[in-house]
């Protein structure tokens, strides 16, 4: 422990994203600058990063402005603070680099009967630069721009800035705040919701994923959605949020400007998407357990229609639920959430995109993780994702009217988007703001069957998926 606890780099942040909420293959953590603004070593808020500990929750949910070094500051004549700013500024460099193999290599996209490369080797997978900290008094930032391998540019990623204050209150201990973000969840202090989740919190970005998902899990964020919400975070125990978000993607311009959105922008929010959350958690001696639920009601403009000319409706309610030991040798965590989104696709139906003018889609996660002495550990979750069958939607060919996917073996041979499977992985962390980690992905299901799904020959265990990653944070 002593050889570990003599590195310091990081408390809060979070992480996340899984399956099909991997549009970026987007992996942050918390940041070597929150270590350096507080003083504190990466285990006071994480149990191993990006889990969160109760104090690093409280840290988040106090807008990252707790200081433990010298700052800059202006005081004014009835002695508030005008400014308070960290001496060093609040930078971090995140680097992963991986390797990935999968069961059976992808056709060739241009070359018939042809193999693709299997083994692929990123450098970097992904690199981040990140503003995370304190801006001024009771207002904090987590702020990521990221170089993905994927696309080959650099893009906003995981991105808040959150106002805090602590409230006196004859209750008990009250804390009022507000973010704008920039992701549905990222703003949440538990790991057990889509943003930051664990075990699932690091994929490859060089391996085929499951071409469904709900739209808090991942893609509201690829749509580019950004939003406002408030909070209550009452007696460390009892937390509420509410908030609504419209989408604004990066990217996009109309005649050289960067909006108004119209039909080229595709896919589109076309109101105000209220979102909310609730949450309870209890700490006792080494342990916590939280219960919560969550949810959005987003309207969407399918691609090629005019913004608002019709929408489709996607109501997502779901629950969710973490349990943390934490020891001194030991640590134990276990996540789960389960999200139903309710779909009424009338622009989709209307314009022949679905068979059905409603659907449903379920995602339940169940995952936990043992460490030692936060230098060994390991960690396994089973995934499902299950829905209605709608053959036109979820298609062998994919219609304009579904975000687009890689290659046909992506496709959907029997109109249904069940897909389910097991994760497992060890890791190795050989200085607290070092990770390295080996993970193996076994498909159950793949877009609505075990066997030929795509209609093309490819069972689903093809795309089981072996990965090497190394993750540095400094």
């Amino acid at each position: 422990m002593e050889r570990l606890s003599q590195v310091a780099w990081t408390p809060a942040g979070a992480l996340g994203v899984l399956l099909v909420g991997l549009l970026t293959a987007s992996t942050a953590s918390a940041v070597p600058s929150f270590a350096r603004q507080t003083g504190l070593a990466c285990q006071a808020c994480h149990t191993v990063f990006p889990e969160l500990t109760p104090f690093g929750r409280t840290f988040k949910l106090n807008a990252y402005t707790l200081a433990n070094l010298p700052q800059v500051q202006g005081i004014t004549p009835s002695k508030d603070y005008e400014l308070l700013l960290n001496q060093v500024p609040a930078l971090s460099l995140m680097f992963q680099t991986s390797y990935t193999r999968t069961s059976s290599a992808l056709p060739d996209t241009t070359v018939s009967g042809a193999k693709s490369q299997d083994g692929q080797v990123l450098f970097p997978q992904q690199a981040s630069l990140f503003y995370a900290g304190r801006i001024a008094p009771n207002l904090g930032s987590f702020i990521q721009m990221t170089y993905d391998s994927a696309s080959g540019k650099f893009h906003w990623d995981n991105t808040e800035l959150r106002f805090a204050k602590q409230i006196a209150s004859s209750i008990g201990r009250l804390t009022l705040g507000a973010t704008l973000n920039g992701n549905p969840t990222v703003q949440d202090p538990w790991n057990s919701t889509p943003a930051w989740q664990t075990p699932f919190d690091q994929r490859s970005s060089a391996a085929l994923m499951p071409g469904a998902s709900t739209q808090i899990d991942g893609p509201l964020a690829g749509r580019g959605a950004a939003g406002i919400t408030g909070y209550l975070w009452w007696n460390d125990s009892v937390y509420a949020e509410v908030g609504v978000y419209r989408s604004a993607p990066q990217g996009f311009s109309n005649n050289g400007f960067a909006g108004p959105l119209d039909s080229s922008a595709g896919g589109v929010l076309s109101s105000g998407a209220p979102y909310w959350r609730i949450a309870y958690e209890r700490q006792w001696s080494r342990n916590s357990w939280s219960v919560g639920a969550y949810g959005v009601v987003a309207r969407i403009t399918p691609p090629l229609l005019a913004v608002g000319s019709a929408s489709d409706k996607f109501s997502d309610v779901a629950l969710d639920s973490q349990y943390q030991f934490i020891g001194d040798e030991h640590i134990f965590s276990v996540q789960t959430t389960y999200i139903k989104e309710t779909q009424s696709r009338d622009a989709t139906f209307a314009h022949g995109g679905s068979s059905n003018p409603s659907d449903d889609l379920k995602t339940f996660r169940l995952g936990g993780s043992y460490y030692y002495q936060r230098f060994l550990g390991g960690a396994l979750g089973y995934f499902s994702t299950m829905g209605s069958t709608d053959p036109a939607l979820y298609a062998p060919v994919v219609s304009s009217f579904v975000p687009p996917l890689a290659t046909s073996v992506v496709g959907f041979a029997n109109g249904s988007p069940n897909s389910s499977g097991w994760i497992g992985e060890l890791d190795y962390l050989p200085w607290q703001n070092v990770k390295i980690a080996l993970q193996y992905t076994a498909y159950h299901k793949f877009n609505g069957a075990s066997s030929n799904y795509d209609g093309n020959g490819r069972d689903a265990s093809a795309n089981n998926t072996l990965y090497l990653l190394g993750w540095f944070a400094f």
